[in-house]
């Protein structure tokens, strides 16, 4: 499993590596080889996964033989040292071998706790995994011990080292012969009894071992030093002290700088060879030695017994306090690599020191101020190391709370420093100390900030190498485990105080609810199903053992007896027993962040902020040392001068700490080069665009276009990858920020040249700027992207930038899609599927990523999305296979879509192999869609040679053959969600299958509707009756079986959901037969008896629905009560089925029945419309509006049937009822939910849908009571009925109108549909007037020069006829708006009459304009091609300027003449009638030459002459007629038209 890891991981970074190799053919090679290691991988996963299912019991046996071996190595090592034989191996080396050990230790015990659980679970799978890791562990704990038994120069440690080492293999054996017998009996109390005892005496001899490495020996020689000289403390009485107060204070005073300096000493040794730790450590013990005497000797001083009390339960804390500084120092010298390691020493020097300065503060009576300045100076002293080489995090504090923390703490020091030097001249010498000590806090604080930030600036230099989260943070496991220890010392503590012990129980319940979050995370994150259950274990054992602890405490807080502190103390061991075991468990490689590496370039950066910090510190030191001595001697004017000049070097150092941090801010640089480089590219793709444009783009000779393509698809996926992690290193992650953006912007570079090299040899010229500018759509909202992630700049506390990064996030992620839809089309058309193959390789590799995102459904949710995206791959997959004979060139898209599909599969499946009980159903989804995988990558690749040869016959045969195993592996994944679900899955089906007798229902009212359905036979109703009445009883025994069957076995549920699905089935046959039956003639009780069976078909979709969703979930769980709601629905509309059934052949009876049916109907679909659940879709208000027709058409008839009585009338109504109520809640909840409509309109639609349904139902409930006791009183009262009706109406439209705001209108408003008109003449206009730009003059030939450009005057005339036209139809259209908001002409008219008739004469005059200039055009373009007179075109401008008028006049009648709209008409009407007069001119002028310039040709013959004057003469008398009869047929048509006006227009006309 490391070895599939680790080549991920390479296969991954060859991916990310290749768009930025320069070469060509070194590209290329990496990318084929990656894609080859890419299908290895995933061959070999498939494989491993096999051979764990046959080989997994042999892996126990396996390790066993490993440790075994082991063991007899280490005896033939140990026989060679006895004989002076054992030589070190090339390369090994003391140092080397010893942290070897020190680390694998580590990794043995948490390989045995992890094989301990698997073991105790009965998981055979895992402990077979646990087992090998803990062999291989235990591998390399033996090459170490042989290595350090080689290497060192002494005998006796050497054979000690062995010894150790073996016994350590002994243990190990026995424990893997045990884990296995607990395998077979698991469960077994005994078993596991032995397991527990076994692993003890594993770890006792592995911690032998560790203390078998050089300088161990002295480290423990020294702990058990301290231990014995601790014993001084536990008499009863101390002897008599024979020193005086002033010497006894002295001596303590001397040996406390001792051990604060030991302590450091201590500190240093670590980092140097063992030889140093274990003189470091000698020094220290003596140094403590002579300082418990000094304290004894200190409290033989005390005066009282409390007194004595106190000093001895200091010097106490002092003696654990040093015993865990030499603990954390031996544990940091084994393992130095450990997470946390250094922080700890430092902490526990640190803590050495407070322990000082505690006791120091009560024993000595110095004077005032004096005992806090030594103690500001020890406590500086200790936090001074952790500014040496800040490479691990010193806290949890992100880089903002690393500045805020400075600048509060500036802030403090401010004010403290001031207090110093005011009380030090004032001689407030209380005060003072005070002052130093809130100082030295101060200094403190920010020293941590500023080694915590200089951390995280080094990290985050693109040149380190970051870090990567594991599963648990290690290195707070260990924090909350220090913590917690401390804590539960301090509550046991006897000299601790009321205070002390709520802080301490507070620390406890902080770090102990820290710790079982983590762990709840770490449990679902992870996919091993053993560290699962542990996770969840132990964080359940950390919160009971705390819940006790707490019950303790609260105990001890009422009543502090020694009783009471007993229980507390026996409380805390399970606890911290608890939380040790959870830390080791923890602590193995597998959930382990890898630690980040500061590069030379991150060191560089840290040194500012590292020298001010510094400088900080000692100018801090020498002011409080210069201000204690002024405190003695407040008149010593150099002193003063001198602490003025510390002063000021602190304030200096701590302005320049605090600019350092902030101009390093992380990623902001990185920020600033990213946008740089994008905005090159965005300028490169521009001018490559303008090339394009211009056709001199210059193509790329030196690549393939194929080449090209696999470069420009690998640099969009890398940078797709990559949107993810910026966003969120963008909200709160800001270490990480500089290298992601560093990354993405390094391959835009790449994108550029691949793209432009792309479109260079795309000889299509739209597909070249479609890949042109996607990238720039890429490019542009990658800027956008950056802008961003620079403002958000990983402060997790700007929120107000994260939805900025969010909505860029998004905006780049449409972008990568785009560009990758385009490349696979592209791609796909040329046979190239290289792309694809990868994506379906990736998703492949994704299912069997450990840690799968917190699941947001069921395996319920994933099951049916799986199903749907499996199903979809194998229509694909069908469909291939006709397309491969029929039309290959289709296959690409095709094949794309496929890989698309498994993509969705793939995760969704990853999520329902997650969710999945028991595992092995989990287990067998992930290995079955991974099979699927690997037969849509032939079949894909199969496609792609296919396209590329298409006459190819074997390859056709092979791709079928493919198809062909494409859909069986379907058909697995299919089966193996079942074996997981039986029973949801039969109810996936059988809901599918209801969803198809509802259509087809809704098939069978059309035709009933319409008349057309009959019965095949002569055959009545009542052939049918019972046979539908039996089975609708089987269906209500079918209804209880799924309801119960929610709650039992998934074969039950099964089985209920196929049977109702049959019987709904043959119910709905019957159904439609008896229907059928009822013939044709009577329509409306045919749709009454299918609307009821429909009913039922509907109420069983949902309450399948409801029965999937409640499966296997707890009785006191929500979806149980949808259950039990969907099944009385379903009873009622059975119910009702069978009332109807009886009611049907009854005609006195049968429209009551109906209308009864109806308001249960509407009552149903009221219920669904009230629910919280949005709708798939949304549509528009103008829909909800027109939904409300059906409403008042249903009411008018309504009340008609109330007043008529007549059983047609109420079935009639009945049915229309159903329809137009279910269409308007439909339409009204659509609208309401539309992404433009603000909370407070939907409400208000909302309520109204319901107010108006509400209204209705009670207006059939009363038709329904007049049909039952028909009075006079009661009709009378329909009126109130249907007014509430039509006032829910009103105010139903009224919220779609507020839905759409100030620019909703009223489709039948003839205002609106006058504006419609203007607009749309304005339309036509404009494109008579295109037309009109692409006339040329006809040619003539014979003609003079003169006359050429006549046709080329009228074109223009008409052209700017049509221009002017358009600009004025377009102005009284803005006329008529500024109308409407004055109030003049009503929105919706409330005088319709006149308003209407008023927009009448607006719409008729603007199609009179768009009509008249429709001509022109018509004559311009007959008379420029010959056909038609310049009379014609004379008559047609002099229309447009008549109608032109006409349509001023309209305006006029109701227009404001000063205003704006109003001026600019008048405008636009003047230049229609000037260019009209233009034309006219034009034409009249042509019209006139041509009359003088057409020379008649008189003929010289006679006859001819004679012939000639009578056919003259004969043409002006029928020339004559005509215009006579053209006169009268004007004045017609202008009577005609005047009947029609408007009365403003025929006076204004007047």
């Amino acid at each position: 499993s490391i070895l599939i890891v680790l080549t991920a991981n390479m296969v991954a970074s060859a991916k990310a590596a290749v768009p930025t190799v320069t070469d060509q053919a070194a590209a290329m090679q990496l990318s084929q080889c990656a894609k080859n290691l890419a299908t290895s991988l995933a061959e070999l996963r498939t494989a491993s996964q096999k051979a764990h299912e046959a080989c997994g019991p042999m892996e126990i046996d396996s390790a066993l033989n490993t440790v075994q071996t082991l063991k007899n190595e280490l005896q033939d090592a140990k026989m060679a040292a006895v004989d002076g034989q054992l030589k070190p191996l090339p390369g090994e080396t003391l140092e080397k071998c010893t942290q070897d050990l020190g680390s694998t230790s580590k990794a043995v015990g948490s390989s045995m706790a992890q094989l301990l659980t698997c073991a105790a679970q009965g998981n055979e799978h895992y402990t077979g995994v646990a087992a090998r890791e803990t062999a291989q562990a235990l591998k390399t704990l033996a090459q170490a011990a042989r290595g350090v038994a080689a290497s060192t120069t002494d005998p006796v440690a050497a054979h000690a080292m062995l010894d150790s080492a073996r016994d350590v293999m002994e243990g190990s054996a026995m424990l893997i012969q045990e884990a296995k017998q607990a395998l077979a009996a698991p469960g077994d109390a005994d078993s596991q009894q032995r397991l527990a005892q076994v692993a003890k005496a594993v770890s006792h001899s592995l911690n032998n071992c560790v203390n078998c490495l050089p300088g161990q020996k002295d480290v423990d020689v020294a702990l058990k030093s301290i231990g014995e000289s601790s014993k001084k403390l536990l008499v009863d009485s101390l002897p008599p002290s024979s020193k005086s107060f002033q010497e006894a204070q002295s001596e303590l005073n001397q040996a406390a700088a001792d051990l604060n300096q030991s302590a450091g000493e201590v500190v240093h040794a670590t980092r140097g060879q063992s030889g140093e730790l274990a003189a470091a450590s000698g020094k220290f013990s003596d140094d403590f030695d002579e300082f418990l005497d000094a304290g004894i000797e200190m409290a033989g001083q005390a005066q009282t017994k409390e007194d004595q009390i106190q000093v001895i339960g200091n010097l106490k804390s002092i003696s654990m306090a040093s015993s865990k500084l030499l603990l954390a120092a031996k544990s940091l010298s084994v393992d130095p690599g450990a997470p946390n390691a250094k922080n700890l020493l430092a902490a526990a020097a640190r803590a050495v020191t407070e322990s000082i300065n505690q006791l120091i503060t009560l024993c000595t009576q110095q004077a005032p101020g004096q005992k806090e300045c030594d103690n500001a100076l020890r406590e500086l002293e200790t936090v001074k190391g952790m500014l040496d080489n800040p490479n691990e995090p010193v806290s949890d504090l992100s880089y903002f709370d690393c500045i805020e923390g400075v600048m509060e703490n500036s802030k403090v020091l401010g004010e403290s420093m001031a207090g110093i030097s005011q009380n030090a001249k004032t001689g407030d010498l209380l005060v003072f100390g005070e002052c130093v000590g809130v100082a030295s806090k101060a200094l403190c604080g920010l020293t941590e900030a500023a080694a915590q930030a200089a951390y995280l600036v080094g990290i985050s230099d693109p040149n380190s190498q970051a870090g990567q989260q594991g599963l648990v943070d290690p290195i707070q496991f260990a924090r909350a485990n220090q913590a917690i220890q401390m804590a539960c010392q301090n509550l046991v503590d006897p000299a601790s105080s009321p205070s002390q012990v709520l802080s301490a129980a507070t620390i406890v319940a902080k770090h102990t609810s820290a710790l079982c979050n983590a762990c709840r995370i770490a449990s679902s994150k992870t996919s091993n199903p053993v560290a699962k259950r542990h996770f969840v274990q132990s964080a359940k054992e950390v919160a009971n053992s705390t819940a006790n602890l707490v019950k303790t405490i609260k105990a001890l807080d009422g009543d502090f007896s020694e009783e009471n502190r007993n229980k507390c103390r026996i409380a805390t061991a399970p606890l911290i027993e608890a939380v040790e075991n959870l830390t080791a468990f923890a602590s193995n490689p597998e959930f382990v962040s890898i630690p980040a590496q500061i590069s030379t370039e991150g060191s560089r950066a840290q040194e500012p902020i590292l020298v001010s910090a510094k400088t900080m510190l000692e100018s801090s030191s020498l002011l409080i040392k210069t201000a204690r001595s002024l405190a003695i001697n407040p008149k010593d004017p150099p002193t003063w001068s001198v602490l003025a000049g510390h002063s000021h070097t602190v304030s200096d150092s701590i302005k320049s700490l605090i600019t350092s941090i902030r101009d390093k801010a992380p990623g902001q640089r990185e920020c600033d080069f990213s946008i740089d480089g994008i905005n090159r590219c965005i300028r490169d793709i521009e001018q490559a665009s303008l090339a394009a444009v211009s056709q001199s783009l210059a193509t790329r000779d030196d690549i393939s276009v194929e080449a090209l393509q696999e470069q420009l698809t690998s640099v969009v996926q890398e940078i797709g990858h990559l949107i993810d992690p910026i966003a969120t290193a963008a909200r709160g992650e800001a270490a990480q920020l500089g290298h992601k953006v560093m990354q993405l912007a390094s391959y835009f570079e790449p994108l550029v040249l691949a793209t432009v090299g792309m479109a260079s040899k795309t000889l299509d010229h739209q597909q070249q700027m479609t890949v042109l500018d996607q990238s720039k759509t890429l490019a542009e909202s990658a800027l956008q992207m950056l802008y961003a992630a620079k403002e958000g700049g990983g402060n997790p506390k700007a929120s107000h930038t994260h939805d900025a990064i969010t909505e860029a996030a998004q905006l780049m992620k449409e972008a990568v899609d785009d560009i990758m839809v385009t490349l696979n089309e592209a791609a796909s058309e040329v046979g190239m599927v290289g792309g694809m193959v990868d994506s379906i390789a990736e998703a492949m590799s994704k299912l069997d990523e450990g840690t799968p995102p917190d699941p947001k459904g069921t395996f319920v949710d994933y099951q049916t999305t799986v199903v749907k995206y499996s199903k979809a791959i194998a229509v694909t997959a069908q469909e291939m296979m006709t397309k491969s004979v029929t039309n290959p060139e289709e296959l690409g898209g095709l094949a794309s879509q496929m890989t698309n599909d498994y993509g969705h599969l793939a995760l969704q499946g990853r999520m329902a192999a997650a969710t999945a009980e028991p595992e092995e159903i989990g287990f067998q989804i992930r290995t079955r869609v991974q099979e699927l995988g690997h037969g849509c990558i032939f079949l894909v690749q199969k496609a792609g040679a296919l396209q590329i040869c298409p006459t190819d016959s074997y390859t056709k045969r092979e791709l079928i053959e493919c198809a062909r195993a494409v859909t069986e592996k379907v058909s697995l994944v299919l089966s193996a969600l079942q074996a997981g679900n039986k029973g949801t899955q039969a109810c996936i089906t059988a809901a599918s299958a209801v969803s198809g007798i509802i259509a087809d229902l809704d098939t069978t009212i059309m035709f009933a509707t319409a008349g057309t359905l009959n019965a095949e036979n002569n055959e009545s109703f009542a052939d049918h009756r019972e046979n539908i009445l039996k089975t609708a009883k089987a269906l209500v025994e079918d209804t209880k079986l799924l309801v119960s069957g929610a709650a039992s076995s998934q074969d039950k549920l099964a089985q209920a959901a196929q049977s109702s699905a049959n019987t709904i089935t043959q119910l709905a046959e019957v159904v439609k037969l008896g229907a059928a039956s009822l013939g044709s003639d009577d329509p409306e009780t045919q749709v009454v008896l299918i609307n009821a069976i429909k009913d039922v078909a509907k109420a069983l979709s949902d309450l399948i629905g409801a029965t999937k969703g409640a499966a296997s979930k707890p009785a006191d769980d929500p979806s149980m009560y949808q259950l039990k709601g969907a099944a009385k629905v379903m009873v009622t509309n059975v119910t009702s089925l069978l009332k109807t059934v009886k009611a049907v052949e009854d005609e006195a009876t049968r429209g009551t029945r109906a209308l009864e049916a109806t308001i249960e109907y509407i009552k149903q679909e009221l219920t669904v419309f009230q629910s919280s659940e949005v709708p798939e879709k949304t549509s528009s208000p103008e829909e909800s509006i027109r939904m409300t027709k059906g409403i008042t058409m249903a009411t008018a008839k309504a009340v008609a049937a109330g007043n008529s009585c007549r059983q047609e009338d109420v079935i009639a109504t009945a049915n229309l009822s159903r329809k137009a109520v279910a269409d308007m809640l439909t339409a009204c909840k659509q609208a309401s939910y539309h992404p433009d409509v603000n909370e407070e309109v939907r409400e208000r639609a909302l309520r109204f849908g319901t107010e108006c349904t509400l209204g209705y139902l009670e207006l059939l409930e009363h038709v329904l009571l007049i049909l039952q006791k028909p009075t006079p009183e009661l009709k009378h009262q329909l009126a109130s009925f249907s007014k509430r009706v039509a006032g829910a109406v009103t105010e139903l439209i009224q919220s779609a109108e507020a839905m759409k705001g100030t620019e909703w209108v009223d489709p039948e408003d003839p205002t609106v549909i006058a504006e419609t008109e203007l607009l749309g003449a304005a339309a036509s206009i404009e494109a008579a007037a295109k037309k009109l730009e692409q006339l040329k003059p006809r040619a003539k030939p014979k003609q003079a020069d003169e006359t050429l450009d006549f046709e080329e005057q009228i074109l223009e005339a008409a052209k700017s006829i049509a221009a002017a036209t358009s600009a004025l139809v377009k102005s009284a259209s803005a006329a008529q708006r500024e109308l409407v908001a004055q109030g003049k002409v009503g929105a919706i008219p409330a005088n319709a009459a006149d308003d209407g008739q008023w927009s009448q004469g607006l719409i008729s005059a603007a199609r009179m304009v768009a009509a008249a200039t429709s001509n022109l055009c018509e004559a311009a373009n007959a008379s420029v091609q010959g056909h038609a007179s310049e009379e014609k075109l004379i008559s047609s401008a002099k229309q447009v300027a008549a109608s032109t008028a006409q349509l001023l006049v309209a305006c006029k009648v109701k227009a404001d003449h000063d205003s704006e709209a109003m001026r600019r008409l008048q405008a636009a009407g003047n230049a229609v009638k000037r260019a009209s007069d233009n034309l006219v001119r034009a034409a009249q002028k042509a019209a006139f030459g041509k009359a003088e310039d057409d020379d008649v040709v008189v003929k010289t013959k006679f006859v001819g002459g004679i012939a000639q004057i009578i056919a003259a003469q004969e043409e002006m008398l029928k020339k004559e007629r005509e215009l006579e009869e053209a006169r009268k047929k004007l004045a017609q048509i202008r009577q005609q038209q005047y009947k029609f006006l408007p009365t403003e227009l025929r006076e204004d006309e007047g």
